[in-house]
């Protein structure tokens, strides 16, 4: 199977903020979900380097965003073609894009570096799992035929109008066929060790922390992964309670003490493999876990169930049924924000209560033909909807929704040929955008009203580490850009040694302040505490990552130290596939997100750094 290129680091700025273009028609609905990826293929046997993500190939993307200002003349595009982002006369970029009428910002796409992590390319086909990042969302059909494309979407049309073209909204009780799976098991008695197998505790039997240095802090626990099929599997989620660190792998989601590693609790064991969880815990420590029906092709991602993460107990579950032509449960997204879960199927949205499972409220189609595609959580509830797909007015509309009724607060038209990637933040509201070719970006935030407040213009190549997704969207996907109430935080990409992380202007766009990398390792941003940005260093091969803390107030942005990781540890630290990584309470949490299911050496599940 050919592979399909990747999508390159985040490049540079874009024009000051624009007034929208006005509300058009509606067409078609959008293309279904697809079917769960397969498996990768297993990482190299020669030991990783550090870091997040694979060698990105370069492209020629534009400088200025989708919102234009009201009588701008079309200008030409980076391929010399008619197109309205080119770079302006005077300024010219890396690529030597064609001139324009108006003065806007200087080319910002300065040649793509690899990203953060292994050196040789990744596995490249459809269905590959999320690779471990480097720039902005790579997209396994960009630069492909339109035909390969086509075929890819006919058939998935194909299995939802023969499989899934006839059902209901809501939700409905399990079934007893041979598609079908009972729930989720686990046992109310004090915990055994829940190692995945391994048996191994909290202890340190490989010598993670000998011959520590000065200044070197320690491995407080580390687990070993589950076993895992050969073509590996998903180990979505890590949440961090003030009792338990939590991690769902495979089949099983397991509890242990956020200081210790002992378990808190017997692993939950499901019938079928995990595709799918809520990224956020609710304020008392919930969280809605979705599981496959089945093995078979026609295996949909419908079942969910409710886990109280400090106890470990299952509360209620639900059947997510199909609803109407092409709008599936094939796969499904899980978002949650106050105390409303949001289920997404391929066209809808099911909004439950998370402490109870009573069904709240649908999104549905709205409009002459606008069909909700996607949904991000977290302290607001935004929606994205696909409207006349296929029509001369083709186009995303965002909206932000109440959770607990569903009414829409405000819609945002993005003009035709842009398409609404990622959610950065929701509170504030940072969109990344791409156009239908995926070979032009835009970084743009919403007033609370959906006005564009500015679109990010800053000369420079940025790599948050972001998932990827063949036909839906992973509004939540991405690690690494971080904002607050009036500035974004985006690491830059380094080609070889350090990095940066900018810091930029909500209202205006453009740069602050930027601050490098104290190690020759680049830097990521992970969290907001306070006035403080919490950052986490790579690791080297010899070398242990850090945990930094930034002073985003004032003028000093100096890297202080909190964490130094033990040099003893940097192999394992540097060697997941993939990893999510969190700071609660002084300790650094670090675990996998893809199980490679080799069989060479037992994998790492999860690692915990303290003093």
């Amino acid at each position: 199977m050919t592979q399909p290129p990747e999508h390159p680091p985040l490049g540079g700025g874009f024009g000051a903020p624009q007034n929208p273009p006005p509300q058009g028609g509606f067409g078609a609905p959008q293309d279904p979900r697809p079917a769960t990826p397969p498996p990768p293929v297993q990482p190299p046997a020669t030991p990783p380097q550090p870091g997040y993500g694979h060698p990105q190939q370069p492209q020629q993307p534009s400088a200025s965003g989708p919102f234009q200002q009201p009588g701008a003349y079309p200008q030409p595009g980076p391929y010399g073609g008619p197109g309205p982002y080119a770079q302006q006369p005077g300024r010219p970029g890396p690529y030597a894009q064609q001139p324009g009428p108006y003065p806007q910002q200087p080319g910002p796409y300065a040649a793509p570096h690899p990203g953060y992590g292994y050196p040789q390319q990744p596995p490249r086909f459809p269905g590959a799992p999320l690779p471990p990042p480097g720039g902005g969302p790579w997209n396994p059909f960009r630069g492909k035929p339109a035909l390969v494309v086509g075929a890819a979407v006919a058939a998935l049309l194909l299995i939802g109008g023969t499989v899934y073209a006839v059902g209901s909204g809501g939700d409905k009780k399990p079934t007893a066929d041979s598609n079908q799976s009972s729930g989720p098991s686990s046992t109310a008695s004090a915990p055994a060790d829940a190692s995945g197998g391994s048996g191994d505790g909290g202890a340190d039997p490989e010598n993670l922390n000998q011959d520590r240095k000065p200044g070197e802090d320690r491995v407080l626990w580390y687990r070993q992964a589950p076993d895992a099929p050969g073509h590996g599997a998903d180990a979505p989620g890590m949440w961090i309670t003030g009792r338990s660190a939590v991690k769902a792998a495979y089949k099983q989601v397991f509890a242990y003490d956020v200081a210790g590693g002992s378990p808190t609790w017997n692993p939950i064991s499901f019938p079928q493999k995990i595709c799918a969880v809520t990224p956020q815990k609710t304020a008392d420590d919930k969280v809605v876990v979705a599981y496959m029906s089945g093995v078979s092709d026609s295996a949909k991602c419908n079942h969910i169930q409710e886990i109280d993460l400090d106890t470990g107990k299952k509360g209620w579950s639900a059947q997510i049924a199909d609803g109407a032509l092409f709008d599936s449960a094939l796969a499904v997204d899980l978002t949650v924000t106050g105390r409303t879960l949001l289920v997404a199927r391929a066209q809808s949205g099911l909004a439950y209560d998370v402490a109870t499972g009573k069904k709240l409220w649908e999104k549905q189609r709205y409009g002459a033909a606008c069909f909700p595609t996607a949904f991000a959580g977290g302290a607001k509830l935004l929606s994205v909807a696909s409207c006349g797909a296929g029509g001369s007015d083709a186009h995303d509309e965002v909206q932000e929704l109440d959770p607990t009724t569903g009414r829409t607060k405000w819609t945002k038209k993005i003009p035709k040929g842009w398409s609404v990637a990622h959610a950065y933040s929701v509170d504030p509201v940072v969109l990344y955008l791409t156009d239908e070719d995926k070979t032009r970006w835009n970084v743009s935030t919403l007033r609370s009203d959906g006005s564009v407040r500015s679109q990010l213009n800053v000369d420079e190549s940025f790599a948050p580490r972001c998932g990827w997704a063949i036909l839906n969207r992973d509004l939540q996907g991405c690690t690494g850009a971080v904002a607050d109430a009036s500035t974004l935080y985006l690491p830059t990409d380094a080609k070889s040694g350090p990095n940066e992380i900018v810091a930029i202007s909500l209202d205006t766009g453009k740069e602050k302040w930027r601050v490098k990398s104290p190690a020759d390792e680049s830097m990521l941003p992970l969290k907001m505490e306070g006035t403080h940005l919490i950052a986490y260093v790579e690791p080297s091969y010899d070398t242990g990552g850090q945990v930094v803390s930034i002073a985003t107030a004032g003028g000093s942005h100096t890297a202080a130290k909190l964490l130094q990781n033990p040099a003893g540890a940097a192999q394992v630290e540097s060697g997941f596939f993939a990893k999510a990584i969190d700071y609660v309470d002084g300790r650094l949490y670090l675990s996998t997100t893809r199980l490679t299911g080799g069989t060479r050496s037992k994998e790492k599940l999860m690692l915990a750094y303290g003093r």
